[in-house]
């Protein structure tokens, strides 16, 4: 029976409160509580097909503005990943998702690296959706490689409509997070020909 890895993170500011429980090696479970509806859907598509599972529950200063408690979310987000992988050991390092979401394309790769770098690359065709200020997906993204210490690059190669490329972005991080996470059962040690990442 292999062994889970899981993992624990609390954050708490004078703007935010975030408790996040992961299970890298779970099925995509979740329950996801910020208050922010839009944030919670896409949230909850990452992590399905991801297939971690994740508990979120995150109370922010939403009243004045969602930033604050978006960019906590990606800290603690990354900070959990990071602290569940443990040494790496034995991950496949990489990951892709090249995700079609009706006429949209987006293309979503990584590498777990320990070296952070965020290359974004989405143009999209409103400001908002409902409520949500959709500069804010940057500030999560950004939030999320510094604190995994992971390199990603999305691309938003066409599209419409803004849900559509959105979504397909967060589907697709689910998707290259998936990937490289897992465990490539030929490999025992550190991903790396440096011994070490």
């Amino acid at each position: 029976m292999k062994k889970h890895r899981k993992a624990e993170v609390k954050r708490k500011t004078k703007e935010t409160e975030v408790l996040l429980k992961i299970d890298l090696d779970g099925s995509g479970k979740h329950s996801i509580q910020t208050g922010i509806p839009f944030f919670d859907h896409m949230l909850s598509l990452l992590i399905y097909h991801s297939r971690m599972d994740l508990s979120l529950e995150a109370k922010g200063d939403i009243g004045v503005d969602a930033h604050h408690t978006v960019e906590d979310v990606g800290i603690c987000l990354g900070d959990v990943i990071r602290k569940a992988l443990g040494e790496a050991k034995g991950i496949q390092r990489y990951g892709m998702g090249l995700l079609p979401m009706d006429e949209t394309l987006a293309s979503v790769t990584l590498d777990l690296s320990m070296r952070p770098c965020l290359v974004y690359h989405m143009k999209l065709k409103r400001s908002k959706i409902g409520t949500f200020d959709l500069e804010l997906v940057e500030e999560f993204m950004r939030a999320l490689c510094n604190h995994a210490r992971m390199t990603l690059h999305i691309n938003l190669l066409y599209g419409r409509n803004s849900h559509h490329m959105v979504e397909s972005v967060f589907k697709g991080l689910g998707r290259a997070l998936r990937e490289a996470v897992s465990i490539d059962k030929r490999s025992v040690g550190i991903p790396s020909t440096k011994g070490v990442l």
